[in-house]
């Protein structure tokens, strides 16, 4: 029995119904957890304890063991803090909070590669070199230099691809170490020389 209280009238805990609801929409989560891949999944928000469970639910393939393990997992993402499932649960959505970051993180990208292989990218990367004094300047240097020689000698885009994963990287690294959207930043700087 739930019990009421007898000043308000109002229910100490939630109803049967609600807190069916409530762990069905838990195990429908796990289901969406077990359907990704493993480079999604490490995307994710996920407590390091629940990754086995999920990745035993993948391995399981016979359909009432799959299910008696995806109740399992169900159960122990019942156990996770509110506002844990709330952030799994964002990160999985399209159009959560974390795509749109992930999102400006790219097209930061995007940007400083064009501004990098510009007319005025020698300037562009000392002030990048500048900024972010941690990055690989070697690398860089070499990467801009033959992204540019490609793009004169129309040869595949090979280093033009792996300077975005580097800036890509670079600048996920930056605002993970600063706790900062990947908003914010070099961008404005970069469209100062282009």
């Amino acid at each position: 029995m739930r019990g009421r209280d007898e000043e308000t009238g109002e229910y100490f805990s939630p109803s049967r119904s609600a807190q069916r609801r409530a762990a069905l929409d838990v195990l429908e989560l796990g289901e969406q957890l077990v359907a990704l891949s493993a480079a999604q999944l490490a995307r994710l928000p996920l407590p390091e304890d629940l990754l086995p469970h999920i990745r035993e639910a993948q391995r399981i393939t016979a359909h009432i063991a799959h299910k008696r393990q995806l109740a399992f997992l169900a159960k122990q993402m019942r156990k996770l803090d509110d506002a844990v499932l709330d952030a799994i649960r964002d990160a999985m959505r399209k159009d959560g909070e974390a795509a749109r970051r992930e999102t400006a993180l790219l097209h930061r990208a995007e940007a400083l590669r064009e501004t990098l292989l510009g007319e005025t990218g020698d300037a562009a990367l000392t002030d990048l070199l500048a900024t972010y004094p941690q990055a690989d300047r070697q690398k860089l240097r070499q990467l801009v230099r033959n992204a540019r020689e490609e793009r004169a000698k129309n040869k595949p885009p090979r280093a033009f691809r792996e300077l975005f994963r580097a800036l890509r990287d670079l600048l996920a690294q930056d605002a993970a170490a600063s706790g900062e959207d990947a908003d914010g930043g070099f961008e404005g700087k970069a469209d100062d020389h282009g």
